[in-house]
Formats: structure tokens, C-alpha cells, sequence
């Protein structure tokens, strides 16, 4: 369900940039030793072996905080992978919130851990402090001691293109996650048991959706006798979920963070934005017409997640009636006792006044930058050998999933997949709740698309089997052929430091006149044509040329 400083006086610059198999049982016989940093020898055992090392060595890790685990230190998968690895972890753990902050704040400080992982440093991030030597080329680490990152780069290899950078080195290891729903998760929900009470049919247009509005607005579709109705509630804050991400793909195309970049796209060779075309103005008069008529809560520009899902679970009477985001999630409580989660349906791309209709794309199969190895790590290839194993399937189903027998098994014989085919293992939990046995999609993991699909289809209530078919029936024929995502791309440092500005200011003003359009505090008649000028002024076009240039090049 988931871009950094060069210490030059472009330093300002680039921060605000920033929002944006089997395995070998213990037993084995040692390998040369490694020297660390600090003219340690460490006995590293026979690539592929467990454990690691012979005597029990510490990696000081810093860390992306994860809502959904307790604590790392404690954490179950923490203390069997330290006692198969012989690796003991001394944790940094950095706040979601401000892990961005405390990021740049490290890197400027040159106070580094031996690896940061889970912190998703984006290519141009990792060129730059690639290229100064704070982060080390992986790729004769990967080498030596990479056996299922190879594994993984001859079975996939658009992943080892994907995150090799312009020099010709790697900087990072990505967290795989090819997962088909996400890959169109720019979705639209609405509760339809208010549409069967009023019988009306799912929308299909977006007159559909404003005709389907009001009549949650004003005929009271929970009975309780009170117009305490919210049409449609949203947060700017949650995955997938701001105002724009789903409505405007009826007016014009609008990936709103595809591969790490706002609102570009792809078109006949072009890399450009939406935002400064007429297209634009008319889904943001769409979109104000609902706001001033009451059909999307006020509270919309500035409520958060938790505060979208207190309206989702109210507990007096359903009073929300449709929402936007990833999944189901984002504004109910999956797995909630009110059952509610699974009563709202996706709505399909709406066609437009003009015909359009998106389903917004996000082909990126993998976070770039979930582990990098700092030039401060004492035992580098102890490093990368304990990163390696994260790939492994057991690893991968442990870290993100638990523990085999508790929250996962093996396939049984005759079990079908989410994709109709045999299953290869089961998921016995659903993920999304806090717990303390896996880390939560925090660091390297390997699940491709076939693996995701494989696992047991459940039945109608299983939300991978929802996301999987709504997002098949309702969102793959509205796929885009003639305009696609910008996949992502590496920057010299030159270009991201330039970028990085240019991203902050126009990023910024552009979602701040998303609401000031919307509320009417400005006017899309009188103040459209100043606001383009303005991102003329901001110097859109350079902004666009040095992503051209970057696709060129990835091009070739």
C-alpha cells in the first residue's frame, strides 16, 4: 500500500527537494576475514552460508519508523534474523514524520550509521552523495557477496537498470513490492449500501458522481432523520488520496507522485505537467463545484488520516459517502468491527464532459534507496550479505508477514492464487494491524507481481482479492496507451541540485492553488491566466527540460 543534500551552497537547494530461495544451514566453513574500518578482522563465512559471521558483530542501522511495528528492537523477526545472521542491530529509529529532517541533518553532519535503511533515498539523492563518497558503490559488494541480489537482477532485469545510476554504479538496493493494485491506486470509494437505498447505480461520469453526491447530501441515505450526511470526504494527507488524484484523471492525465515525481507524465517522447493546461481549469471547476455545493467536507484540505477514519468509523451512523485513496484503509479501519471497510466498492474512472477517462499509472515495481551502505560502515560486506538475505523468500515472508505457522504457511495442494493459478503460500493475518513479529514492508524485501498473486485467495472478504479484482475489472481497461508515468530517473548532481528548487517552489504553489481555486479564494476565470504566468515565472520550462534531458539520456 508506499530525493538529498550536496554540501555546496546548492545545499538549500536540494533540501527542499525532500518531501519529495534456499539457503545454507549454519555450520559452514569461514570465508577470508573482512577487515573493518577500524583494522578489525571479522570471520565472515562462505557467501550463501548462515550464520554471517562467526563471532556476533553489530551494524548500527538507522531506520524509517513504521506506524505498524512497536518497536525494531524487540521486534520478533529482529531476533530470529539476528540469531540465523549472527548480526546484532543497534537502532537508530527515525520518525516517520521528520525522517527527511533528521536525513538531511545526518548527511550534512557526516554523523552516519553504518547503513540507513528505509528512508527511500531517492537516484538523485544517491548520485549526489554517491558521487562524494558518503554512500559506497554496491557492485563489486554485490559481487563478492550478493548471491540473491544477482539471483534477483538475472531474473529481473529491468530492476538492476532501474537502479543503477548515470556513473554506472549502484548506490542502493531497492525494496521490491511489483504489486498490481498499487500500480493503479489513484481510486475513488463509495458505500454502497446508501446506493442500493436510493437506488442508484454506480457512477460512470463524473455528472454521475455530482448527481450520486446530492443525493447523499439530501435524502438522508443513513435514516437517522438528520442531514448529517459528508458526501465525500478526503485527506491531502494519505496515500493516494489528495483532492486531485482521482478527479482530475477525468479532464486530464494526472499521476499525482508517480515514481517520486508530481504530477509528470509522458507524452509522444515529452516530459510534461497538467497542471498549466486548460484541461486542468476545468477539472478544478469540476472539483469546486462539489466543494462549494457542500459534497466534499471543508475539512478536506486540512484533516489527516486519523481524522478521515474517525468520520469513516463514526459510531452513531455511517455519515460518509465516498472517499479516495489506495485502499479501503485510508478512511475506514480495515478489519474493523464495524464491518464498514467492505462496504465501500471502487468507483471506475469517471469519463470527463470530454470523453477522458485514466486510470493514473505507477509502473515503478520497487522503492529505490530502501539500504545503502555509508562510507562509515567498519564491515561493509557483512553489510551487504545481511541486506542480501533480506531477498530470500523466507526472509521476505518473515520480514513483511511474520511468522511461518502464525501470520503465513506453504500452499496447500488444490489452494487457487489471487490470480486463479496454484498458490505458494498463504497469508494467515492480514496485514495492516500494529504488531511487533515483522517489519511492515520497511527495507529489502523481494515479492514480484507472481509472487504477490500467488498467495491463497481467501474469498470475497480477503482485501487482497478485493484490491486485485476491482483494480483488474474497474481500473486495467482505462490504463492509458498514449501517455504513460515518468519511470524514475537519475540526476547528475548539477541537475538534481537545480531541480530540487525548482520542485519546491513549484510543487508548492501548485497545491496551494489547488485550494485556493477550489475553496474560491481565487478565481479560475480572473486569476488563471496570472497563476500559469506564475509558473512561467518559476521557470516551469527549465523545471521540464532538465527531466527531458534525464529521460533522453535513460532513453538511449
Amino acid at each position: 500500500m508506499r530525493n538529498f543534500v550536496k554540501k555546496t551552497i546548492g545545499l538549500a537547494a536540494v533540501l527542499s527537494l525532500l518531501l519529495a530461495g534456499c539457503s545454507t544451514e549454519s555450520g559452514s566453513k569461514p570465508a577470508e576475514p573482512d577487515r573493518n574500518a577500524s583494522g578489525t578482522d571479522i570471520q565472515l563465512t562462505s557467501p550463501g552460508t548462515y550464520p554471517l559471521v562467526q563471532e556476533k558483530t553489530t551494524l548500527k542501522v538507522m531506520v524509517r519508523g513504521n506506524p505498524l511495528v512497536e518497536n525494531f528492537e524487540t521486534n520478533e523477526f529482529t531476533k530470529w534474523y539476528e540469531e540465523k545472521t549472527n548480526v546484532h542491530i543497534e537502532w537508530e529509529v527515525v520518525p516517520e514524520q521528520s525522517m527527511q529532517e533528521k536525513l538531511n541533518l545526518v548527511l550534512a553532519s557526516e554523523d552516519y550509521p553504518d547503513v540507513i535503511m528505509g528512508l527511500n533515498i531517492s537516484p538523485s539523492q544517491q548520485m549526489i552523495y554517491g558521487s562524494q563518497g558518503a554512500f559506497l558503490p554496491l557492485n563489486d559488494l554485490i559481487e563478492k557477496q550478493g548471491q540473491q541480489t544477482k539471483k534477483m537482477f538475472q531474473d529481473n532485469p529491468e530492476i538492476k537498470s532501474m537502479i543503477t545510476a548515470i556513473d554506472g554504479n549502484i548506490y542502493a538496493l531497492p525494496e521490491v513490492n511489483d504489486c498490481y493494485h498499487c500500480s493503479m491506486s489513484q481510486k475513488m470509494w463509495i458505500y454502497e449500501p446508501w446506493l442500493k437505498k436510493l437506488n442508484l447505480k454506480m457512477p460512470e461520469t463524473t455528472e454521475d458522481l455530482y448527481q450520486v453526491l446530492k443525493a447523499f447530501k439530501e435524502q438522508d441515505p443513513n435514516g437517522n432523520g438528520k442531514k448529517d450526511e459528508i458526501p465525500l470526504a478526503i485527506t491531502q494527507k494519505s496515500w493516494r488520496s489528495s483532492i486531485d488524484a482521482f478527479l482530475m484523471n477525468s479532464f486530464i492525465y494526472n499521476p499525482i507522485y508517480g515514481s517520486g515525481y508530481k504530477h509528470m507524465f509522458v507524452k509522444e517522447g515529452k516530459v510534461d505537467v497538467g497542471y498549466n493546461k486548460p484541461e486542468w481549469r476545468e477539472g478544478l471547476r469540476y472539483i469546486q463545484k462539489l466543494y462549494q455545493e457542500g459534497l466534499i467536507a471543508q475539512e478536506s484540505f486540512t484533516q489527516d488520516e486519523n481524522q478521515l477514519i474517525q468520520l469513516g468509523e463514526n459510531q452513531d451512523a455511517v455519515i460518509m459517502g465516498a472517499s479516495t485513496g489506495g485502499h479501503q484503509g485510508v478512511f475506514t479501519q480495515l478489519l474493523g468491527d464495524s464491518g464498514r471497510w467492505l462496504e465501500y466498492k471502487a468507483v471506475p474512472p469517471l469519463k470527463g464532459p470530454e470523453g477522458k477517462r485514466f486510470a493514473a499509472v505507477d509502473t515503478t515495481a520497487l522503492t529505490p534507496g530502501a539500504f545503502v551502505i555509508t562510507k562509515k560502515a567498519k564491515n561493509p560486506e557483512l553489510a551487504m550479505r545481511w541486506a542480501d538475505g533480506l531477498y530470500e523468500k523466507e526472509q521476505t515472508l518473515r520480514s513483511v508477514y511474520g511468522r511461518p505457522g502464525q501470520e503465513w504457511r506453504d500452499a496447500e495442494k488444490g489452494e487457487i492464487g489471487i490470480n486463479g493459478k496454484p498458490a505458494v503460500w498463504s497469508e494467515l493475518k492480514s496485514f495492516g494491524t500494529v504488531q511487533n513479529v515483522n517489519w511492515a514492508q520497511t527495507g529489502p524485501a523481494l515479492r514480484t507481481n507472481d509472487f504477490r498473486l500467488s498467495a491463497v485467495a481467501k474469498g470475497d472478504d480477503d482485501l487482497e482479492v478485493i484490491l486485485y479484482q476491482e483494480t483488474k475489472n474497474k481500473y486495467e481497461p482505462y490504463k492509458p496507451t498514449d501517455v504513460s508515468t515518468l519511470p524514475p530517473l537519475f540526476l547528475t548532481n548539477e541537475q538534481a541540485t537545480e531541480a530540487a528548487d525548482l520542485a519546491k517552489t513549484i510543487n508548492d504553489y501548485v497545491d496551494e492553488m489547488i485550494a485556493r481555486f477550489v475553496i474560491g479564494d481565487a478565481s479560475l476565470d480572473q486569476d488563471w491566466d496570472s497563476y500559469v504566468s506564475q509558473l512561467d515565472a518559476m521557470n516551469l520550462k527549465r523545471y521540464l527540460e532538465i527531466y527531458q534531458t534525464a529521460y533522453d539520456s535513460r532513453s538511449k
